[in-house]
């Protein structure tokens, strides 16, 4: 890979991880607009290792909240805050299981029959008006500390489809998360933190496949891209949940009706 390629691809991994307009779907469809040759597992690997160390840093104080919480919660005299950290670490492991027990038993079949141009651009679409009907529809009234079990069974029921590439994770995960009634910046938080796992679960399993694959490795195309994906991913999360009250999911409604369209157009 030129350093152009690893840059650009590294760009786009950490911008589209995190803002709902899918990530899979820009990496497959990325080098195909430009010509490119497929950029490898390894690389693949490493630049989600930048987004989640993005991802990690951003939220470092909830996290270590919460495992503080979630190991001290037989405490009689844990405090309230205590308990919504354990309750939100509670979530979040109910949230990643339907995506794990998915992905054991269907990824194959998705990677055989579900990465054509065709489907990446109806998820594309499709998932895109979800997002916004979610948003002017759902009643975007409670935060985050208001989460019930029932809205992180449907988050983690949604996250699930995001194994099919073009439908985004953050963003399936945030249309579930406001069509629970979550205002927009609470379903931004907890889709944010719940890459965490579903990051190093995915990224482990590739990482494994990797190493019993025996193909060699270039260091630097992995630290340069995992370098870069890290910084743009941090800067994207900052920004969208500065945002994202402001400008709404209509912007990206329309970025993925237009991707769509020029998916359909030149592929399909």
């Amino acid at each position: 890979m030129s350093l152009i390629e690893i840059i650009v691809l590294a760009i786009v991994q950490g911008l589209t991880e995190f803002l709902p307009i899918s990530s899979s779907g820009h990496l497959i469809l990325a080098p195909a607009f430009l010509g490119w040759g497929d950029q490898g597992l390894a690389f693949d690997v490493a630049v989600h290792v930048g987004t989640l160390a993005a991802v990690v840093w951003f939220f470092r104080d909830d996290i270590w909240q919460m495992i503080r919480a979630f190991f001290r919660q037989t405490q009689s005299d844990l405090s309230d805050v205590d308990r919504q950290h354990a309750r939100l670490a509670w979530f979040i492991i109910a949230a990643t299981i339907p995506v794990g027990i998915v992905g054991i038993v269907f990824r194959d079949f998705i990677e055989a029959y579900l990465r054509s141009p065709a489907v990446i651009a109806a998820t594309t679409a499709g998932f895109g008006v979800l997002l916004y009907l979610a948003e002017r529809f759902g009643r975007s009234t409670r935060a985050l500390a208001n989460m019930r079990v029932s809205d992180a069974v449907a988050i983690g029921v949604a996250q699930a489809l995001a194994l099919i590439p073009g439908t985004s994770r953050s963003g399936v995960t945030m249309t579930a998360g406001l069509a629970m009634g979550l205002d927009v910046k609470s379903a931004a938080r907890f889709s944010f933190l719940l890459s965490i796992p579903v990051i190093v679960l995915a990224g482990g399993l590739e990482a494994i496949k990797l190493v019993e694959s025996g193909v060699s490795v270039d260091w630097r195309t992995l630290i340069i891209g995992a370098a870069f994906s890290a910084v743009v991913a941090y800067l994207t999360i900052r920004f969208f949940l500065k945002f994202i009250s402001s400008i709404g999911m209509l912007p990206f409604m329309i970025y993925r009706l237009a991707l769509a369209a020029l998916i359909f157009y030149v592929f399909v």
